[in-house]
């Protein structure tokens, strides 16, 4: 019999913040972390507005001599990580850490520190590089540094599928606790890729909003005059535990894992299948893992990044597993207030998932004006709203054709 997994504790970073419970309040009234970039020599790129995690500092959670070996997107991993550790009431002390894992995904990894680095080189040659820059630059030292610091000797590894990648994260973390292999997992992903060459190359792209007169109405998702998403950083870190484990402790218990979907479209390297197949796919398989017949579904935080085929393909995707159900479920994308945070999306979406079920409330999408005909489902415009939920589903798809959800529920 497969094992309940269970959430005692997260940690995020984002560009509202990174107290959870604060930045829950701000998502709920519609408050936005969108600014202009105020990365340098930017001026000639099309899109200048960013989700810079402005507030964050590594101070009282890391010493400033080991803060300083570590890239933006390992410290956010780090913060996160003992902020959820600390919510959750563990003492590592006391735990067989060979039965405690930590996997953290970035989509990107250390693009800031490959940047620097290659900028001496190229000015200053080969003996100016720095020692730790291969140790800063690997997507696999957020997980690696994560599990240093609490000398956690289970599995540590990250997974990279782009903006999939904290829900893939997750879904490895869940299967771990159920079939027994571990008893504690520190899951997520985070990012920090909204630096030179990553703005310059989603630019290029014509990737990004291009709203640099109005940042904070920049990130549109369902809308009809949406151009792009807005590019983010920050970080999502989740404690799971099995449910024994957690009860035996006496944890206070935030919320369950129900089941995970994945699947990829295998179609084009960016641009999702236009009806949503993978998607939709992904969508049903997280429901059969979980149990569930869609209309059980109380609530989707939707991937909604504000691109033009990727709404619209999950508008379809939606449609197409609930039917007719889905004019009827409450969706919102709360990258309408934080843009996307590329391998740290998803578990901070999931965050936002249990702290609705919690308060019951829905999430809004801010700066739904007019609605898209294509995207004419209950997208939560402009203001959060009461409701009652106890399930709900979030949803990431990411270049490459990686396609991963999550459902979750209070404790039943």
């Amino acid at each position: 019999m497969m094992r309940r997994v269970v959430v005692t504790g997260y940690g995020l970073v984002t560009p509202l913040g990174f107290d959870a419970e604060d930045v829950w309040k701000k998502i709920c009234n519609g408050v936005s972390g969108i600014r202009l970039t105020t990365t340098p020599h930017m001026d000639s790129m099309k899109s200048l507005v960013t989700g810079e995690c402005r507030d964050f500092s590594t101070n009282g959670f890391i010493r400033p001599h080991d803060a300083k070996r570590l890239e933006r997107f390992a410290q956010y991993a780090l913060v996160a990580s003992i902020i959820a550790v600390n919510k959750s009431g563990l003492d590592f002390e006391t735990e067989d850490r060979d039965r405690c894992a930590v996997v953290i995904g970035s989509g990107i990894g250390g693009l800031n520190e490959t940047e620097i680095q290659h900028l001496r080189l190229i000015q200053k040659g080969t003996s100016k590089v720095s020692p730790f820059a291969i140790p800063k630059i690997m997507p696999n030292s957020a997980a690696g540094n994560v599990s240093i610091h609490y000398g956690l000797t289970g599995p540590s590894y990250a997974v990279a599928t782009a903006c999939a990648t904290s829900i893939n994260a997750l879904a490895d973390a869940v299967r771990m606790i159920r079939y027994g292999e571990m008893e504690i997992v520190l899951a997520g992903g985070s990012e920090a890729a909204a630096t030179s060459l990553g703005l310059a190359g989603f630019n290029a792209m014509r990737a990004l909003s291009e709203r640099n007169d109005e940042p904070e109405r920049a990130s549109r998702p369902f809308d009809r005059d949406r151009d792009g998403f807005v590019l983010s950083d920050g970080c999502g870190v989740l404690v799971l535990e099995s449910l024994e484990h957690a009860q035996k402790r006496k944890a206070d218990i935030l919320g369950e894992i129900l089941g995970t979907g994945l699947t990829s479209d295998g179609t084009h390297i960016t641009q999702p299948d236009k009806d949503g197949a993978g998607a939709m796919k992904a969508i049903l398989k997280s429901l059969n893992d979980a149990g569930l017949d869609p209309n059980e579904i109380d609530y989707i935080n939707a991937h909604g990044t504000a691109t033009i085929l990727g709404d619209i393909a999950e508008t379809r995707a939606i449609k197409q597993v609930f039917g007719e159900r889905a004019y009827k479920i409450p969706i919102s994308s709360t990258k309408s207030q934080i843009g996307h945070l590329l391998g740290g999306s998803g578990a901070v979406e999931t965050i936002f998932c249990l702290q609705s079920i919690r308060d019951g409330i829905v999430p809004p999408t801010i700066n739904l004006e007019n609605p898209d005909p294509e995207c004419d489902l209950d997208f939560t415009p402009l203001t959060a709203r009461e409701c009652k939920i106890s399930i709900a589903l979030s949803n990431s798809f990411g270049f490459g054709g990686h396609n991963a959800c999550i459902v979750v529920s209070k404790l039943r």
